[in-house]
């Protein structure tokens, strides 16, 4: 009986840490919903705003780090060369990420670039199968399928395919995979590392990273006026530092691949806003879409394991 007793509770605990995390994923997401309206806000051009989006969030989640106790398997410090490169790693994953979005959107539709962006899922599953041997019920494929083609509906009046934005496109694609594998590195380090040292770290490399892209883009770095330099902070702090840790917590307790359906759910919570903040006008078309992507995430959570 007692071994009995044991088992429930650790079954209990995991089940509350596994809705905790969830709950954390999806408030992550919605953090990071609100960073097209803050770039669209911004006054600088999209790298050098995506260059202060990390630049600005770097010394908050290093004061972060300072200050979280240095005790238990994952919250050790980063101590050899393995570390550091596979925390350089995931900086250049999300610098890779947030790069090719942005200069998608220079060659491309901004509901093109955002669409093809937020198809990572496509990319971590297969990925998680083949080199992490996770196993897939056919419920989780399900809703994979059906979260997807949520977001399709979603953006689908305003994409459109055209031989001329075929550049801007596949770059599109590349930023899906390159945030896949931001997921999933973020995913692997969680098992070691804490929230706080795997977001200092990486920031600091994905800010190096963007500075020379946002100089070679010609862009300013100078915000003229507080109104600015406001919107850029609010992006590090609350998008970033807020949306993007909440996500990294959230990896260590739940699958890579679950995890990146889940955060399908940000174009639907970005278009709202733009509704509701920016006037933007959200069509029954975006609804049905919203409500099927939502609808995909609980059949892919039903077929989780």
């Amino acid at each position: 009986m007692p071994d009995a007793s044991h088992a429930a509770t650790a079954h209990s605990h995991a089940d509350r840490t596994a809705r905790i995390a969830l709950a954390a994923l999806l408030a992550g997401a919605l953090g990071i919903a609100f960073s097209p309206i803050f770039v669209r806000l911004s006054e600088l051009g999209p790298t050098a705003t995506a260059f202060w989006r990390v630049a600005f969030a770097v010394p908050a989640l290093a004061l972060w780090m300072r200050l979280e106790p240095d005790s238990g398997l994952r919250s050790r410090r980063p101590s050899t060369m393995a570390d550091y490169l596979r925390l350089t790693a995931v900086g250049l994953f999300f610098a890779g990420d947030l790069a090719s979005w942005h200069w998608s959107i220079k060659y491309t539709s901004v509901a093109n670039a955002t669409l093809l962006a937020n198809f990572a899922p496509i990319f971590v599953a297969p990925v998680s199968w083949l080199l992490f041997k996770e196993r897939f019920t056919r419920t989780f494929v399900a809703g994979l399928v059906l979260a997807i083609a949520g977001a399709v509906v979603l953006m689908g009046q305003s994409f459109k395919l055209s031989t001329d934005a075929l550049f801007g496109d596949a770059l599109g694609l590349v930023t899906a995979m390159f945030y896949g594998g931001y997921i999933l590195a973020v995913g692997r380090l969680r098992s070691e590392f804490s929230t706080a040292t795997i977001m200092t770290w990486s920031g600091g490399v994905t800010a190096v990273a963007l500075l020379p892209l946002a100089l070679y883009s010609g862009e300013s770095l100078v915000v003229g006026t507080a109104y600015g330099w406001a919107i850029l902070l609010g992006l590090a702090l609350f998008s970033h530092a807020g949306g993007q840790s909440l996500i990294a917590y959230a990896l260590a307790h739940l699958p890579a691949s679950f995890s990146s359906v889940s955060l399908l759910v940000q174009p639907a919570a970005a278009a709202v806003l733009a509704w509701a903040l920016l006037d933007e006008p959200l069509g029954p078309w975006q609804a049905a879409g919203a409500v099927i992507v939502l609808l995909g995430i609980l059949l892919a959570r039903r077929g989780s394991r």
